[in-house]
């Protein structure tokens, strides 16, 4: 069995998910995106001379270093061959619905899935206006990760200025009201849309909870009300591994979103399972059964 990965070389997730099919079908290929390049009309989609139609799957694990809009069109490479009957996990089309910040909180607010007040909008007095309502706000890229270019912007004097420099960076300006953190939020994992694990990031007095602001991970168990909107969540976009980013709060539990990847280190660090393979294993599972 020819199980490609595609991720980023040196990345430990990409490298570890590679490693752990190859250990299984004594095979390895770790597929960058940059590299690959897609024939239309022979319908063959080439990487190092390896024509990626020809394997028995593919697994995407990272399209790319940083989130981007090129990211989308790198994944209408890969829903090509989807379409032509490549098996892919995730579907790229699953993944690209999740990619954009926007277009995923779409789907969840039209899925009735909590979430902090929201407001997406072009026009700098209308931030502001959100900003004024909110108190503070998280003023997020549409495409990012990890908190990176996120900024909290509050009511006040400087809020204009601010305002306005995080527009010159993002015309589509996405806000969400400033949560008080319990000290900690969720990451609720599920392999195939079953429900796998549960780990917390944990904050280290910065306004995220991520481990580039210093959050560390820890074994969690979510309230059955977090686990219950968790799986509603990551049931409309049919991924075949994701993490649902969870909040409890006095009011309920909160969804800041669903992942597009999920993550292998927050999963072995605070709860020692081997998140890699068991993907691998759920894959080749889905391959022989097709």
């Amino acid at each position: 069995m020819k199980i490609g990965v595609v991720g980023t070389r040196g990345g430990w997730s990409s490298e570890l998910l590679a490693d752990t099919v190859a250990a299984r079908t004594g095979h390895r290929l770790l597929v960058d995106m940059e590299q690959v390049c897609l024939d239309l009309d022979s319908g063959k989609a080439w990487f190092q001379g390896v024509d990626l139609a020809g394997l028995d799957g593919l697994i995407i694990k990272k399209i790319g270093a940083r989130y981007s809009p090129d990211l989308l069109d790198r994944l209408e490479l890969l829903r090509f061959l989807a379409e032509r009957g490549l098996p892919i996990f995730s579907s790229p089309l699953s993944i690209m619905r999740v990619l954009d910040r926007l277009s995923c909180t779409v789907t969840l607010r039209l899925g009735g899935i909590p979430m902090p007040p929201t407001t997406i909008t072009e026009s700098v007095d209308e931030a502001l206006g959100a900003v004024e309502r909110y108190g503070a706000a998280v003023f997020k890229p549409l495409f990012t990760s990890k908190a990176r270019g996120m900024t909290v912007i509050g009511r006040g004097p400087g809020a204009r200025e601010a305002v306005e420099a995080f527009h010159a960076e993002n015309p589509i300006m996405y806000m969400q009201q400033k949560i008080d953190l319990p000290g900690q939020d969720l990451g609720i994992v599920f392999l195939g849309g079953k429900y796998m694990t549960t780990y917390a990031r944990c904050g280290n007095g910065a306004w995220n909870t991520t481990t580039e602001s210093g959050g560390r991970y820890a074994p969690a168990v979510p309230t059955p009300e977090a686990m219950a909107v968790a799986e509603k969540a990551q049931a409309l976009f049919n991924l075949d591994f994701t993490c649902v980013d969870v909040v409890e709060t006095a009011g309920g539990p909160f969804v800041f979103e669903v992942s597009a990847f999920g993550g292998f280190r927050g999963i072995q660090d605070a709860c020692g399972l081997d998140a890699s393979a068991m993907y691998a294993d759920y894959v080749m599972e889905k391959i022989r059964g097709r």
